[in-house]
């Protein structure tokens, strides 16, 4: 198997790279707190057999201990200065606590961490608090995860150092966006910064407050192809992909193409 990037749903992404399984952020289950999951959830084939968990940050949508609970506890975890204890307590044995700049090898593949501008409280005010990071992983192809950011001048550095795919937030989970994240436009600068050969927008559709979507529908679906069409105009060499909950993108030496998917997502 090549290179294959797999959308989850949110920010969740099985990233296959350099023959490395890693898992982002992942959030697996139909609800968390108030929020419902819409779309499939995430194919078993999906959670097994991993590398690794790159977690960039506490928010309670990057962080679900009881997702985290379905992984194997001998899968080594990546995440940021503070929430080593944190992830230990659920039974993980292998945490690596890594600042920006610092590199993990997972099963032979480089992961870097990198800055993020993002509120590193979680929920609630008194519990830990973590700097927010992104991860570069890979060498001969590298993948850039942003996990959840504002656009920061580091971005151009980022890129300049090489990006072939950039998964990038372009919204959130509710109808309206808080400090500290992506809309589409904002996203669609970050990729100007970036230059990557590939953006996928995510965190975007999944997850969204029980009844809201009865109001606001078109917030599920619109934000990634507002980002595709900014970023058409800011960084027109850029290939935008857009992905459903479930379906994957292939990475050859050329070119990308979707790959079959075990579960889509229905079209909204």
């Amino acid at each position: 198997m090549g290179d294959r990037i797999t959308f989850l749903g949110h920010s969740t992404v099985l990233l296959e790279i350099g023959g490395a399984r890693l898992l982002t952020d992942p959030v697996l289950r139909p609800r968390v707190l108030h929020l419902r999951r819409h779309g499939p959830a995430p194919a078993p084939a999906a959670l097994a057999d991993l590398d690794g968990v790159l977690i960039s940050h506490l928010h309670g949508d990057h962080f679900d201990p009881p997702s985290l609970r379905l992984l194997d506890r001998a899968t080594p975890v990546v995440v940021p200065r503070g929430a080593g204890a944190t992830t230990r307590a659920l039974g993980f044995v292998t945490v690596h606590e890594v600042d920006a700049g610092q590199v993990v090898e997972l099963a032979g593949v480089p992961v870097r961490a990198v800055p993020a501008d993002h509120d590193e409280r979680r929920w609630p005010r008194f519990g830990p608090t973590a700097t927010p990071l992104g991860f570069v992983a890979g060498a001969g192809r590298r993948a850039y995860f942003a996990g959840d950011t504002d656009v920061f001048d580091g971005m151009r550095d980022i890129g300049a150092a090489g990006v072939d795919v950039a998964l990038l937030p372009v919204w959130g989970w509710g109808p309206t966006l808080g400090p500290g994240h992506m809309d589409p436009a904002r996203a669609a600068q970050a990729t100007a910064l970036l230059q990557p050969r590939v953006a996928v927008p995510i965190h975007w559709g999944t997850l969204y407050p029980i009844g809201v979507h009865r109001v606001r529908p078109k917030a599920l679906a619109g934000p990634p192809r507002v980002f595709a069409a900014r970023a058409a105009q800011l960084a027109p060499g850029v290939d935008v992909r857009i992905l459903r909950p479930g379906e994957a993108l292939e990475l050859d030496a050329g070119a990308t193409r979707r790959a079959p998917a075990s579960q889509r997502a229905p079209r909204r």
